[in-house]
């Protein structure tokens, strides 16, 4: 089942840094953004995939990739917030605020999507989806829209979409090792 949007109605929570809240989900993606769309086969199989959902909605599948996540709950849910922290060691970089837009955890799709928050060096949305298809194998696909809301993003120009790609590689293969073991 796919849940909605929840927001934080009147918490004084961060809110969203860009209006197309849930586009990942409903599609198409919006237009004035950096558009990524990245899917790898990472198995096949009912216990893959049970294995590849649950690692990718508990945050397993971002931590083994080395990145800090701290969410507000174990499991993704709609209104979670998660806030990414990049580093090295007890180095932080980077703090990205973000809120969990949907979620969808069916027989054979499991995932969801985070969008920014203020304060976020970007923009936009990005979705981790765990495919079971018909003829038995698993995808995970990642897809995202975003750009620059901070001046050194701005200034990293076209360095930052080669980085979430990276990332988004990064991730599939993690999930893959993780799915597998």
């Amino acid at each position: 089942m796919t849940r909605p949007v929840r927001g934080p109605s009147g918490t004084g929570a961060p809110a969203f840094s860009y209006p197309d809240v849930g586009a990942t989900r409903t599609g198409p993606l919006p237009a004035g953004y950096h558009h990524l769309r990245h899917e790898v086969r990472i198995g096949a199989g009912g216990d893959v995939f049970r294995a590849a959902g649950a690692a990718v909605t508990t945050w397993r599948t971002h931590r083994a990739s080395g990145v800090r996540i701290q969410a507000t709950s174990v499991r993704a849910e709609p209104g979670t917030g998660v806030e990414v922290v990049l580093g090295v060691g007890p180095l932080r970089v980077i703090g990205a605020p973000c809120r969990v837009v949907w979620t969808v955890y069916e027989p054979e799709r499991t995932g969801f999507a985070y969008g920014t928050l203020t304060g976020h060096p970007e923009s936009g949305e990005e979705s981790f989806v765990v495919d079971l298809r018909e003829d038995g194998s698993v995808w995970f696909t990642v897809t995202a829209f975003s750009r620059p809301a901070r001046w050194y993003t701005r200034v990293a120009g076209p360095l930052v979409p080669v980085l979430q790609r990276w990332y988004a590689r990064r991730l599939g293969r993690e999930l893959s090792g993780l799915a597998a073991g």
